[in-house]
């Protein structure tokens, strides 16, 4: 769509500045509830959307669409109780970017849910590619709740303020996410690639969930290709016997006793071709459900990334401990033994004073101080991502299995089902001739 164009891409890795303190704070979810309203009580959905126009931030008039978003206490109007008015505001796609970008920030160590396609993919040629194509709207409806619904059940993302006011607030909420400067707290794609090739002791859990993330990508988008192409010939297919119908209905025409017969055939073939465009419609459903594992496996990615830098940054830590004690050691034997600078001055110029000596001793015993407090702070720091991380990929392992393993059954059973109907079609037709 022309109006998610205009939000600013924004490259996320992880939050490499977060501090242990915050981690624990983020791990332990404390953040302020609205209201005392947490999202895991509310029911959640998104009744409808509306194409709206107007103009954008370069002040060119663009179509986009708006979601309204609906919200009520848990258990409200049930049995028993009064119905709740929900509450009721209206959001764009780009307002879902942003609040997953932040949520990818602030929670580096969360496999953060994905969000539905912006454009569609993996479609089969029979079905429009427009953003604003009622049908691929409608998905996009249903994968945007879904989207919601996924923040609100996680443990570590349902308590959240920006959240709670993304629900809740329709004008104040964008200023107070601005606000957050979650942006400022963003990994460069620079420093996230340079400390993927140059980590000397990477997780292995973690380079072999990224492998995996890497190949179980490979698998969707291949599965996705050969469904979009078995829907194109199914749909061939089932066109082919609208043909049949008409066929059967001209040649009852000429026909006395043969023709009602033939002619009840045709209606049966032709009820058949109508029907395909509601069967591939429900095949639609069970392929956005395996792109949202699709998408997920960019989630996934981030999480290793994120591990890689903390692990980089305890490394990179570490080695300029050690340069620092070999230049004390250097310094105290008076044996270099690497090259350096400082060295060669000492060659050139004759040694430095005793006083000078014994500054460049007390800096460094200080400089010693302050990088074994840093060492045992990014010690610590990784440590505590790893736990987080590793729990939260668990329980993405089992969400994954469980719901993957439900699509592949209930689409299994569709094509039972379309199979059933042929077989049912050409039964009847059958009968047919047998009463001519």
């Amino acid at each position: 769509m022309m109006a998610d164009s205009e939000t600013e891409e924004i490259a996320v890795i992880g939050n490499t500045d977060i501090t242990s303190a915050e981690l624990e704070n983020n791990i332990r979810n404390t953040m302020v509830e609205k209201e005392g309203v947490s999202p895991r009580k509310m029911e959640i959905t998104i009744g409808e959307a509306e194409k709206r126009t107007g103009k954008n931030s370069v002040n060119m008039i663009e179509t986009y669409t708006v979601y309204l978003i609906e919200t009520r206490p848990e258990g409200a109007g049930s049995e028993g109780s009064a119905a709740a008015v929900p509450d009721s505001l209206w959001r764009r796609y780009s307002d879902f970017e942003l609040l997953r970008t932040f949520l990818l920030i602030t929670y580096p160590y969360v496999v953060v849910p994905p969000l539905p396609e912006k454009r569609a993919e993996f479609q089969w040629h029979k079905l429009s590619a427009d953003n604003l194509d009622p049908d691929f709207v409608e998905r996009r409806r249903v994968g945007l709740e879904n989207f919601l619904l996924r923040v609100a059940s996680h443990p570590a993302l349902y308590n959240d303020k920006i959240f709670s006011l993304f629900l809740t607030e329709e004008k104040s909420w964008r200023e107070a996410v601005l606000e957050s400067g979650f942006q400022d707290k963003a990994d460069s794609r620079l420093k996230s690639l340079s400390a993927a090739f140059r980590v000397k002791n990477p997780d292995k859990r973690f380079t072999e969930l990224k492998h995996y993330s890497d190949e179980l990508q490979a698998v969707i988008s291949q599965l996705l290709r050969v469904r979009a192409r078995v829907a194109d010939r199914l749909y061939g297919v089932y066109k082919v016997h609208g043909n049949y119908g008409r066929i059967f209905s001209e040649w009852s025409a000429i026909e006395k006793e043969m023709g009602d017969g033939l002619q009840s055939a045709g209606h049966h073939m032709d009820a058949y071709a109508a029907s395909v465009d509601d069967i591939l419609e429900e095949e639609e459903h069970y392929a956005d459900q395996l792109k949202e594992y699709l998408f997920y496996t960019d989630a996934i990615r981030a999480v290793c990334k994120k591990n890689e830098l903390t692990q980089y940054d305890l490394e990179t830590a570490a080695q300029d401990l050690s340069n620092k004690k070999q230049q004390k050691e250097e310094l105290i034997t008076g044996t270099v033994r690497t090259f350096s600078l400082k060295g060669m001055t000492s060659k050139l110029f004759g040694q430095e004073s005793p006083e000078q000596r014994e500054a460049r001793l007390t800096l460094l015993e200080s400089n010693i101080t302050e990088g074994e407090d840093t060492v045992n702070r990014c010690n610590t720091e990784c440590q505590e991502f790893v736990k987080a991380a590793w729990s939260d990929v668990e329980r993405f392992k089992e969400q994954k299995d469980r719901d993957l393993r439900e699509a592949l059954i209930s689409y299994a059973v569709m094509q039972i089902s379309m199979c059933k109907k042929g077989i049912q079609v050409w039964s009847n037709a059958k009968e047919c001739f047998n009463k001519m």
